[in-house]
């Protein structure tokens, strides 16, 4: 699932088969912008925001995606086989002499002028991975309003941007607090814990090949294959107490929580 960490693995791959090569092949497959053409122009840089990214080509324009819940961008080799996904899937391509990129099931796909670019992502709060990252901007918008559920607050890119549901379940679970828990109700030092070990984790991830959470806190008994101390983990016991994880719905996604050594209320 794309988080803020794999997003920025993706302008990773992204930035090293495009930026500094000129388009030879481009191919935005939505009606908006299906007649745009970039061939001829040099890709500038690939810049993760959150859980955007920020293609500048040459020429002032930008193309920004967003993966959301399951899109992708593939990078491969010139004259490789795509693997990403049916054709139909297919929403961009673009090429030069030594690589393709292509993205699947990308749900949003816009080119727009590199000076708008606020446009698509300037309201997003500070990024967990990026140079404007502030933990006490970061904070302060966490909890402004001090009635919604923890998990909610959490997921709104505009509080802080690059938690998705993974890191919001997880991130719940080390604040020992359910995802309801009114954000308000945490003590001081807890909510501010939480921002910093937001941080943390996605720092931690950022280059890994597989996302982990639970890294040297993991309980005894327990092997390097628990990565993650909730997420996905339903019946299955807690790895801090043993107690089945539960799951239930929070605002349309499936959220997960140990009963135990959460507190606060379950939904």
């Amino acid at each position: 699932m794309p988080e803020g960490d794999t997003v920025h693995q993706t302008a990773g791959r992204l930035r090293t088969a495009l930026a500094g090569q000129v388009l030879t092949r481009s191919d935005l497959r939505v009606p908006r912008f299906a007649t745009a053409d970039l061939t001829g122009r040099t890709v500038l840089d690939v810049v993760p925001r959150g859980k955007h990214l920020l293609t500048r080509v040459e020429g002032g324009l930008t193309l920004h995606s967003h993966l959301r819940m399951d899109g992708a961008w593939r990078v491969y080799a010139a004259g490789e086989r795509w693997r990403g996904g049916p054709a139909h899937q297919i929403r961009a391509v673009l090429g030069n002499a030594e690589h393709t990129a292509v993205g699947y099931r990308l749900p949003v796909l816009e080119l727009l002028r590199t000076r708008d670019e606020a446009k698509a992502v300037g309201h997003l709060g500070p990024d967990l991975l990026g140079p404007d990252w502030d933990p006490e901007t970061a904070l302060r918008h966490l909890l402004a309003d001090p009635g919604r559920p923890l998990g909610e607050a959490l997921l709104d890119q505009r509080n802080l941007a690059g938690i998705g549901n993974i890191y919001k379940a997880e991130l719940c679970f080390l604040a020992r607090a359910t995802p309801w828990l009114a954000v308000g109700d945490l003590p001081a030092t807890t909510a501010a814990l939480l921002v910093t070990t937001a941080k943390q984790l996605l720092e931690a991830n950022r280059d890994r090949p597989v996302r982990t959470t639970t890294a040297t806190r993991m309980a005894p008994g327990h092997g390097p294959k628990e990565r993650l101390w909730v997420y996905g983990r339903t019946d299955r016991p807690c790895l801090r107490c043993g107690t089945p994880i539960r799951t239930a719905d929070q605002d349309g996604r499936p959220t997960y929580w140990c009963p135990r050594c959460q507190s606060g209320p379950t939904h």
